[in-house]
């Protein structure tokens, strides 16, 4: 029971932290593309994360078997699922982006059950539902455009990657430090991404990138989403079953509109309440689900 609250508890400040993020980016995507931009997070993350490792005296060494599975995380997870999700939100809408993505817990379950043989419950299908169904009150749909059929693809590639990815953590021995896991996928993600943004770089202004919005912006996507998030995230799955974990990917939409009435003004109404009270409800049921 202790490890669930705690493992609950690791989760839902990734979740807090990465519904946080979208205030930041729209800022600074203003000024960086998006590309460019996932690829300045990881190279912050991946010095804050080496400064840490050494700090703390790391065994980086790692049998080559689960490397694999690593290169897969970094490549399935930091590189295609956070590109896809960029580029589905850029051709689409925010609000498009956190209902489809609001499936990744959906295909959690699913894949957790393919890849781990986790046994489904009544308990694990009705908290994914109450959550869903929570993410439509608070987000809207009735001034949702479905016809960008390409951003609607690229964001369903991104949710079901997102998931795969999240799973796949759970093969990866827990004897290993989180700190190394998370480095390697994310030095994999930055290797692979740097072919295609070295050549895009020189049309970045960089006058603009010495205001201190957007360089302390970038900071906080390095540091605080990138390094610090994923560490969470994947500390937090490893002590939580991989389909029970899901359901925290909701407390997103409930902290970026949140940031977005208190720093930009938005509105949000009674559905927004509604809809929270509803994802509470299925993270409830996760944490009081006995294993």
């Amino acid at each position: 029971m202790k490890n669930s609250l705690l493992g609950s508890i690791y989760l839902a400040l990734a979740s807090s932290i990465w519904g946080g993020m979208y205030v930041v980016v729209k800022i600074v995507v203003s000024v960086i593309p998006p590309l460019e931009l996932v690829w300045m997070r990881y190279l912050v993350a991946i010095v804050t994360l080496l400064i840490i490792g050494f700090i703390t005296r790391q065994k980086w060494r790692i049998d080559k078997r689960h490397f694999l599975i690593i290169i897969a995380i970094g490549i399935i997870g930091n590189a295609i699922s956070i590109v896809t999700q960029e580029t589905g939100t850029m051709l689409s809408s925010a609000q498009m982006g956190a209902i489809i993505t609001s499936s990744t817990p959906a295909f959690m379950v699913i894949f957790a059950r393919l890849l781990l043989k986790e046994r489904l419950t009544l308990k694990k299908g009705l908290s994914v539902c109450l959550a869903t169904f929570g993410v439509f009150l608070i987000v809207g749909v009735s001034h949702v455009n479905f016809s960008s059929t390409l951003g609607g693809i690229s964001l369903i590639i991104a949710a079901l990657t997102w998931a795969l990815m999240s799973v796949l953590i759970k093969l990866v021995p827990s004897d290993y430090s989180q700190i190394v896991v998370t480095t390697y996928s994310i030095l994999v993600a930055l290797i692979v991404l740097t072919p295609f943004v070295l050549p895009r770089l020189h049309a970045i202004n960089i006058s603009q990138l010495t205001h201190p919005t957007i360089w302390g912006g970038i900071l906080y996507l390095g540091i605080v989403s990138t390094a610090g998030g994923f560490l969470l995230w994947n500390r937090g799955l490893q002590m939580l079953n991989a389909s029970s974990g899901g359901i925290f990917f909701f407390f997103q939409p409930v902290v970026g509109t949140l940031l977005g009435w208190v720093v930009l003004g938005e509105y949000i109404g009674i559905t927004f309440w509604m809809g929270s009270i509803l994802i509470l409800i299925g993270v409830l049921l996760v944490i009081m689900e006995k294993k």
